[in-house]
C-alpha cells in the first residue's frame, strides 16, 4: 500500500486518553470507519497485506471484526463466518474459553460454520494481547479449517499478540504501533 495512503489513514485514527480505563490510550477507528474512501482504501490494504486473492471463509470477530470480516469477505468472493461472545450464537456452538489478563472470557462459532479442509482467513480490527485471536484461532482448527492467515487493522506491538497468534499462520496488520 502507498506510504501515502497509510499515513491518512494512520492520522484519521483518534487517540482517546484513559478510554476505557485510566491510563489506557483507545485507538479510535470510527473516524476510518465513517470515512468511505479510508474504509476501502483500508480494506484493501489488509487483503494485499496477505497476498490472497481467495479463500472459503473470512472469520471476524466481535464486534469490530465483523465490519472488517464481512468487507474483506465480500471482496475475496467469501463466505463470513462470526465468531461472537458465549451466548450470542442462534444455533449449535462450539466454545473455546482463553485467558484474559484479569480472568477469562469465552467465543463460539456455529458447528457447521465452516467445513473440514476450506481455507480460512480471521480478520479483525485489533491484534493486543492475541487471547481472543487465539481463541478465534482455536476454533477454526477444530473445526478442520486451514487457517490461511491472520490480517488486522491495527496492531499494538508492545503487547506481543503477533507471537500468540503467529503459529497458526502467517499475521499481517495495516498499522502497527
Amino acid at each position: 500500500m502507498a506510504p501515502d495512503i497509510l499515513d491518512s489513514i494512520r492520522s484519521t485514527i483518534r487517540d482517546v486518553p484513559d478510554f476505557p480505563t485510566p491510563g489506557i490510550l483507545f485507538k479510535d477507528i470510527t473516524p476510518v470507519l465513517a470515512n468511505p474512501t479510508l474504509l476501502a482504501q483500508a480494506i484493501d490494504g489488509m487483503i494485499e497485506a496477505t497476498g490472497l486473492t481467495e479463500v472459503d471463509k473470512v472469520v471476524g470477530i466481535d464486534a469490530r471484526g465483523f465490519i472488517f470480516g464481512a468487507l474483506i469477505a465480500e471482496r475475496l468472493g467469501a463466505g463470513f463466518i462470526p465468531v461472537r461472545k458465549k451466548g450470542k450464537l442462534p444455533w449449535k456452538t462450539r466454545g473455546v474459553d482463553y485467558t484474559l489478563e484479569y480472568g477469562t472470557n469465552s467465543v463460539e462459532m456455529h458447528l457447521d460454520a465452516i467445513a473440514p479442509g476450506e481455507t480460512v482467513l480471521l480478520a479483525d480490527d485489533l491484534l493486543a494481547t492475541g487471547g481472543t485471536a487465539g481463541a478465534a484461532l482455536d476454533l477454526i482448527q477444530q473445526a478442520g479449517g486451514q487457517v490461511v492467515g491472520s490480517t488486522f487493522f491495527i496492531e499494538l506491538s508492545f503487547l506481543g499478540g503477533r507471537q500468540r497468534v503467529s503459529t497458526s499462520g502467517p499475521v499481517h496488520a495495516l498499522i502497527t504501533y
